[in-house]
């Protein structure tokens, strides 16, 4: 059932509900409550629009929605690593109608897709193999890595834990997993998400689509009207979040502090795809050692390097393949550590259960006191993966996730740690061989096939977040380019980035062969974890005030209360720096480094590029032929200025003698938003009267969209120009026809709008008015031109820049600039590589810019 709601602030009665046979219905003076129901027995798709509506027009089966506002239909997909995908958009009325309405507070638009409860079932299953794989490991090496349960003297002997030790251990793990995952991400965190995408890119693109602190310097007013792009604000609390906004827009110092905290998560992840296959492979392998004593610890290491090894070298084949079976794995593994973990609680110690009283929590503290504090390093491991639970939303929703932590992941987890606390209870000497020593002989070696295949999953759900979330940096300008592979042409989540696999891979056998160790690397584990789950909670909190505009006081009970819990959870893994903790600072620095270089450098050069762009006075005097021969054929000419001529075009005019009769600049735009709709992705408008043939064509791309091709691209430009040119005469014809009010047809033309998107699909197509037949004439000159142009030839005309600082600036500015980002400009892939730029039809333009 695809449901369209239409409301304004104040709610009334619904309408009943109007059909049509395939055609279009106008209707005409409905209320601006409204609520239509269309039938979509094969989709099973929904959609839900916020928004005054003075007409509407209503189709049945395979038609549009349409009105006087943007309308999505959504179609669940349930075998789509993007499930909710929207197949097919439309927009009727006046481009200022939909911009007044977007600017009205209280009026955006949300989507939502109303499925079944067997679908979110199925989604629940599936999002068991992808989510859960790391925080489902953890098991692995929880209790190994807590310091109190690990204690020797000072020659080194060991030193058995007491029972109300491990009880307080157990207690901290248990209030931990539910206050975290459980309350935290499960139902908070979650609905926090960017149109159904989350992460820390989702978190900050909000904050940047409410406020003006984009990542992005090539914006204009106009992106602002995408149908996605708006944001559904309540009016309660507004004066206090429209005070907050104008802070966070005069602020330079929260603007970096909130892209550095973007930043520093993004790092974050990137190190925990370094650590995860680390301790996951080596804790999972080290049961060899366990049952089989003979084997060094040499061997071990051995064979997990090895295990990596093989692990990263077929990421480049894709995992869709395989990619069914990582949920009934998942959940086999889940089903095992729960039996084994009712099993120990009854053969050990039945009375374990008295672990959820608080009161172990407090009594373990005052009887250790630092030793207490330390050991929190080592609890925190039990919530790693926590963030996988909100960054991986895009492929499921809400509700399923929901589903399968509170039914499946959550209980599973919590019998497990209670099983090998019991187990524990008996044999306080063994504790760094827990989880392999607690399990029954019977069962050894099939659950050590499951837990190394578990560990396996858990690397490689971690492994394609990093290419994902790196994706996401390079489409925000925040991280060198490099090359994307797709390795299923089905699923477009599946991606290879073959320079990052490497330098994962590598770092993986350093940091596993270096430190042999789970305790060690648990250690470096930790840092990544609580800095990543602190600044989600940081970012939420501004959420809550802003876009939510919750009570202050209860956001920031909310702040308190969690950002309390983590910061000292936080404080308890700094200690461990000098343990290799400093392993994930390194690293998480020197990406900062890079990603912040880049971002500098690129929106310095932008800055210059604004700076020195040409004026239009400077165009229109030179005439329609631009002072030179124009031949036929089109010019794309690349640019990453939104409005204005580019430099890079005055320094064509004056060294080539001819330019093409049809010119297009060329900007591809990257915005803080997951997707930008296909049918409003391509914005044109004129350059300077109609007889220069100059056009600007914005290419806007959300984080988690491909970037266009050469040719598709280019069929896609050439495609929006014949309807520009059509849209063109349309608005034409109709200022003609403007006074015969009582034309219906004239209901049927969108007026056109000198940079507004173009509308395709709005009126009737089969029936051919005199209206229709004088619109076609008069494009139709233009467009035989245009193609007439495309089979003479496309030329790709791009910059090749060189950035130097000026001779005054000082050397930390001259190391950033020509130094550190020419290294990164000169090893990573070039744009005319990331385009797919065909080498025959490219000109490349070499400048030198002094910034």
């Amino acid at each position: 059932m695809a449901v369209v709601r239409t409301m304004s602030t104040k709610r009334g009665p619904a309408s009943s509900t109007t059909q049509g046979t395939g055609k279009f219905c106008f209707g005409r003076n409905i209320p601006p409550q409204l609520l239509l129901l269309l039938s979509y027995p094969d989709t099973g798709s929904g959609v839900y629009c916020q928004l005054p509506l003075s007409a509407v027009a209503v189709a049945t089966n395979s038609d549009l929605i349409l009105g006087d506002v943007f309308v999505s239909i959504i179609e669940y997909n349930a075998t789509s690593s993007q499930p909710f995908e929207v197949v097919t958009q439309a927009h009727l009325g006046h481009p200022q109608v939909r911009k007044s309405a977007a600017a009205v507070p209280g009026v955006g638009f949300e989507i939502r897709a109303k499925i079944s409860r067997i679908t979110t079932a199925h989604l629940a299953f599936q999002s068991i193999g992808v989510i859960y794989g790391d925080i489902g490991t953890s098991p692995l090496y929880v209790y190994a890595s807590t310091h109190v349960l690990n204690k020797t003297d000072d020659a080194g002997n060991f030193i058995p834990a007491l029972n109300d030790d491990i009880l307080g251990v157990l207690s901290l793990i248990i209030y931990t997993f539910t206050l975290i995952p459980l309350i935290k991400y499960c139902f908070i965190v979650l609905q926090a998400n960017d149109n159904g995408n989350g992460g820390t890119f989702a978190l900050y693109s909000l904050i940047c689509r409410y406020a003006k602190i984009n990542l992005a310097t090539n914006q204009a007013p106009e992106d602002r009207v995408l149908s996605t792009y708006q944001l559904d604000l309540p009016t309660q609390n507004a004066k206090r979040a429209a005070k907050i906004k104008e802070y966070l827009e005069r602020s330079r110092f929260w603007k970096n502090l909130l892209l550095t905290v973007a930043l520093v998560g993004t790092c974050c992840v990137i190190g925990d795809g370094v650590l995860t296959p680390s301790i996951s492979v080596l804790s999972a392998v080290s049961g060899l050692k366990v049952n089989t004593p003979t084997i060094s610890n040499d061997v071990v290491v051995e064979v997990s390097v090895a295990s990596l090894v093989v692990l990263f070298a077929i990421q480049r084949f894709g995992t869709h393949k395989v990619g069914n079976s990582f949920a009934p794995c998942i959940c086999l593994w889940f089903a095992c550590i729960a039996l084994i973990g009712i099993y120990n609680i009854i053969k050990f110690d039945p009375s374990i259960f008295k672990a959820f009283n608080p009161y172990y929590i407090n009594s373990f503290f005052k009887r250790n006191k630092r030793d207490g504090w330390v050991s929190l390093g080592g609890v925190v491991l039990a919530i790693t993966g926590s963030e996988a639970m909100f960054a991986d939303l895009a492929h499921f929703s809400v509700a399923s996730i929901q589903i399968s932590c509170t039914i499946v992941a959550y209980p599973c987890l919590i019998l497990a740690y209670i099983g090998q606390a019991a187990w524990l209870m008996k044999h306080q000497d063994m504790v760094s061989t827990t989880f392999y020593s607690s399990i029954p002989k019977p069962v050894y070696w099939p659950m050590f096939v499951v837990a190394t295949a578990a560990a396996v999953i858990a690397s490689q759900a971690m492994i394609l977040g990093v290419f994902s979330i790196v994706v996401q940096s390079m489409a925000l300008g925040c991280f060198p380019r490099c090359k994307i592979v797709h390795t299923s042409p089905k699923y477009e989540g599946q991606i290879y980035i073959p320079e990052i696999n490497w330098a994962l891979m590598v770092m993986c056998i350093i940091v596993t062969a270096a430190l042999q160790d789970t305790a060690k690397i648990g250690n470096a584990y930790g840092v990544t974890v609580v800095a990543v789950i602190f600044m989600t909670t940081f970012f939420v909190s501004f959420i809550m005030l802003m876009i939510w505009q919750k009570n202050l006081w209860l956001t920031l009970a909310f702040f308190d209360f969690f950002g309390a819990i983590e910061l000292v959870y936080f404080s308890s893994v700094m200690y461990k720096i000098p343990q290799y903790g400093w392993i994930p600072i390194a690293f998480v620095t020197g990406l900062i480094s890079i990603m912040y270089t880049w971002y500098y450098t690129r929106k310095e050069a932008f800055k210059y590029e604004v700076n020195n762009k040409l004026s239009m006075n400077w165009l229109l005097g030179l005439g329609s032929n631009l002072g030179i021969a124009r031949v036929p054929g089109i010019s794309l000419i690349y640019t990453e200025l939104p409005q204005g001529v580019p430099g890079i075009f005055g320094h064509l005019i004056s060294n080539l003698p001819a330019m093409h009769s049809t010119l297009i600049l060329v900007c591809i735009k990257n915005l803080p938003m997951p997707t930008v709709p296909a049918e409003e992705r391509i914005l044109l408008r004129r350059v300077g009267p109609p007889a220069y043939r100059m056009y600007r064509c914005a290419v806007r791309y959300g984080y988690k969209d491909d970037d266009g091709r050469g040719a598709e691209l280019e069929d896609e430009l050439m495609s929006s120009l014949e309807e520009f040119l059509r849209a063109e005469a349309a608005g034409a014809l109709q200022l003609e026809l403007a006074s015969n009010p009582a034309n219906e047809d004239c209901r049927a033309l969108e007026d056109y709008q000198a940079g507004g998107s173009l509308v395709t699909g709005a009126h009737d197509k089969g029936r051919k008015t005199d209206h229709d037949i004088e619109i076609d004439s008069r494009a139709q000159r233009k467009i035989e031109g245009l193609q007439q142009a495309r089979q003479n030839g496309v030329i790709y005309i791009l910059g090749h820049t060189n950035l130097r600082c000026k001779s005054e600036s000082n050397f930390l500015r001259k190391f950033i600039i020509d130094d550190y980002y020419g290294f990164l400009r000169r090893n990573c892939r070039s744009i005319i590589d990331t385009f797919d730029i065909p080498h025959t039809n490219l000109l490349q333009v070499g400048m030198v810019h002094y910034i």
